[in-house]
C-alpha cells in the first residue's frame, strides 16, 4: 500500500489516527501519574515518552493540544512541578488502557483502573505501585510545537526506582520486568530482549555480507 500526502489528509479521522500512531513502531507504554494541589491524583497512559539526555538527566513527553479538551496531566504537573514516569507491566496492560478515558478531574484513574498510588518519601507527585520502573520527575519547561498545537514537556529525574532483578551486567533487562509496548492507538507488545551488543566502534565492525 501506498499513501501519498493526500491521501493521508483524506482518511476519516480514526483510520488517520490508527495509522500515522502506528508507523513509527512500537513505543514505550507509560503511566504518568501527577497531582493536583487541592489533592485529585491523576493517571493516564503515554506513549511518547522519549530520552532527550543523560547528564542532566532529562525526559520528554508529548502532550496534545491545550485547551480543546480539559489536560489534567498537563494541569497538574504546571500547577506544582511533579509527577512521576511507570513502566506499564503486561499483567496491568488492559487496566493501563482505561486511564485514556476522558474522566473528571475529581475522579482518580489509579481506583478507577485498578491501580495502587505509592508516594515514595516527599515526592508529592504518586507512582504506580504494580510498576517496576518508575521515575520522578521535577518539570523543567515546556516547549509549544506551533505545527499542531501541542506541547513537549521536559523534565528531570528526581527518584528513579527499579527493581532489582533488571539489573543485570550494568544494563537494564525490560524484559525480566515485563514491561510493554504500543504501536497506534490500542496495539500492546510484549517486550523481548534479541541480543546486547558491545559499544559500537569503527575499528570493531563485523563483516556485514548484503543478503
Amino acid at each position: 500500500m501506498h499513501y501519498t500526502r493526500e491521501d493521508i489528509k483524506k482518511m476519516d479521522r480514526v483510520e488517520r489516527l490508527t495509522v500515522v500512531n502506528a508507523v513509527s513502531g512500537i513505543k514505550p507504554a507509560n503511566l504518568i501519574g501527577s497531582i493536583s494541589d487541592h489533592g485529585h491524583a491523576n493517571l493516564a497512559i503515554f506513549s511518547s515518552v522519549v530520552h532527550l539526555g543523560s547528564d542532566p538527566a532529562l525526559l520528554g513527553f508529548i502532550c496534545r493540544p491545550v485547551g480543546e479538551v480539559p489536560r489534567h496531566t498537563y494541569e497538574n504537573i504546571m500547577e506544582n512541578g511533579t509527577y512521576t514516569i511507570n513502566h506499564i507491566p503486561s499483567s496491568h496492560a488492559q487496566n493501563a488502557h482505561y486511564t485514556s478515558a476522558k474522566f473528571d478531574k475529581e475522579t482518580s484513574e489509579f481506583e478507577t483502573c485498578g491501580f495502587i498510588a505509592e508516594y515514595v518519601s516527599d515526592f508529592k507527585a504518586p507512582f504506580v505501585k504494580e510498576s517496576r520502573l518508575k521515575m520522578g520527575m521535577q518539570f523543567i519547561e515546556a516547549l509549544p510545537i506551533q505545527r499542531n498545537g501541542t506541547v513537549l514537556i521536559i523534565g528531570e529525574i528526581q527518584e528513579l526506582l527499579i527493581a532489582d532483578e533488571a539489573i543485570v551486567d550494568g544494563d537494564i533487562d525490560l524484559e525480566s520486568i515485563n514491561s510493554i509496548g504500543i504501536s497506534g492507538l490500542n496495539s500492546y507488545y510484549d517486550l523481548k530482549k534479541v541480543e546486547r551488543y558491545p559499544y559500537a566502534r569503527v575499528n570493531d565492525l563485523p563483516d556485514f555480507k548484503i543478503q
